[in-house]
């Protein structure tokens, strides 16, 4: 298989990255065809659907070897379970799935159709190898179990951004930013209230500390 498409997003490293697409629905990003998809016919009624399943690969996982078990983030990140139990990157082959959704169709750019969606969860540049409309009837089970992962996590921070440093924050971005941290993005092994943490957000580097449930930003790079 070759890709499709590649999606752009605020992050240029898996640091940060929402552990599920949907969780935070304000984060914007584009996909892009590559030249031999750049075709408005094959996009023909999308515009129809609100959601879209990507299916796309981990591409910093390529090469790397996988386990019959790994250490979930939803559980703390201390306790194993079966690959196939878990969303990891660290698979026998390194595919991503994810419903995001549509925003727009933007037929006419110098990159010929491109797709506006939001709250995905994927890195600045993974390739799609394919994207498919999702289907309410078909692919909506309410009454569905979700194992160790029933129930969507609340935020679980208060976020706090000095307003010098929050003003570096283009003004359609901060909101999207404010979900990020509020999530938790550090490793869920690691609670040290001293440690300095950062990650690339669209195009700036944000750091911060956690400490009695509050997530400070300290410092943001241009």
């Amino acid at each position: 298989m070759t890709p499709i498409a590649h999606i752009h997003t605020e992050f240029t490293s898996k640091f940060g990255v929402p552990r599920q697409a949907g969780l935070v629905k304000d984060l914007q990003a584009t996909i892009v065809f590559a030249p031999e998809y750049r075709n408005p016919e094959a996009l023909r009624g999308l515009d129809g659907f609100s959601h879209l399943w990507l299916i796309w690969e981990f591409s910093q996982c390529v090469g790397k070897p996988w386990s019959p078990t790994v250490r979930p983030p939803r559980l703390g990140g201390n306790t194993r379970m079966g690959v196939f139990a878990t969303r990891s990157p660290f698979r026998p082959n390194p595919i991503g799935l994810s419903c995001v959704e549509l925003v727009g169709v933007d037929e006419h750019t110098p990159q010929g159709p491109v797709l506006h969606v939001a709250g995905a969860d994927l890195m600045d540049g993974t390739p799609i190898y394919d994207i498919k409309p999702y289907i309410p009837y078909a692919d909506c089970h309410p009454q569905a179990v979700g194992g160790f992962a029933q129930n969507a996590p609340d935020p679980a921070l208060q976020v706090d951004i000095p307003p010098h440093l929050l003003c570096l924050v283009p003004e359609h971005k901060r909101t999207a930013l404010l979900g990020v941290l509020a999530q938790d993005p550090r490793p869920p092994y690691q609670k040290d209230s001293q440690r300095v943490y950062g990650f690339g957000f669209g195009g700036l580097e944000v750091r911060f500390v956690v400490a009695d449930g509050v997530v400070t930003v300290t410092d943001i790079q241009v």
